[in-house]
């Protein structure tokens, strides 16, 4: 994944630069009309800029952007204060990615790139399986864990089924249009249900070392299991996990 991140403050830039360089390849530039220049020849899968700079400023920077057929698609998440991002940039709202509110924390920037950029290989993924007459993409839970992989559904409103293997145990997860419904645990090789609904995330969250298969062109299932959605169940499988930890 190409990251341009764009500061004109030098030591903020660094720290952008180093905070991203795990998830990408980063190119730093100190103005807005410099990343837009590189943009328009070369666009990268994601920028993240700051708003207030002088000359072309964030805001500036995302409806050039837009203007532009080789650059209108390119995602973008903007920082700025609470007060810009209420008062300057709702007009922008709906054409930018996320706003990250400064003063931020760098392990929030991270985490908000860090879904970004997995909804953004989500979106190449099925892309290129539908291109090749396939239906579905496979992954390793070391490179895209359950938290990432359900958040990347959700951001990119999709509907799907993610049947997640550790070797021992099956799990299917059926999501529709971002959202968790039905899911169901099995051993592996078996088509005994052990386990329906919420409980199954609350177990597959555990997994750490296994496969995953997304599947965009599977039936719907017509059963429902889960009584929340999916940022909830996270949220309960993650609470889980932690008092499990103590």
């Amino acid at each position: 994944m190409k990251i341009f991140v764009v500061d004109d403050n030098p030591h903020i830039l660094a720290l952008m630069q180093q905070t991203l360089d795990a998830h990408g390849e980063v190119e730093a530039y100190g103005s807005c009309a410099d990343a837009f220049a590189r943009a328009a020849m070369s666009p990268p899968d994601l920028i993240v800029s700051d708003f207030r700079m002088k000359g072309m400023d964030g805001r500036t920077l995302v409806e050039r952007l837009r203007g532009r057929a080789e650059t209108k698609e390119v995602p973008v998440i903007l920082v700025a204060s609470k007060a810009d991002i209420d008062e300057e940039l709702q007009a922008v709202a709906d054409q930018v990615e996320e706003f990250v509110t400064k003063p931020f924390f760098v392990r929030e920037l991270a985490a908000r790139a860090k879904r970004t950029l997995d909804k953004i290989y989500i979106n190449k993924k099925q892309r290129e399986v539908a291109a090749s007459g396939g239906s579905a993409f496979r992954g390793k839970l070391s490179e895209m864990n359950i938290m990432d992989l359900f958040q990347a559904m959700e951001m990119g409103v999709k509907t799907c089924l993610i049947t997640i293997s550790n070797g021992e145990h099956s799990a299917q997860i059926y999501f529709a249009e971002g959202q968790v419904y039905h899911c169901t645990l099995r051993p592996e090789r078996s088509a005994t249900i052990e386990m329906k609904g919420d409980a199954v995330v609350n177990q597959v969250a555990k997994w750490k070392d296994g496969t995953f298969e997304i599947n965009f062109s599977a039936p719907r299932s017509a059963e429902k299991s889960t009584q929340t959605g999916t940022q909830g169940l996270l949220m309960e499988a993650m609470r889980l996990l932690d008092e499990e930890n103590r």
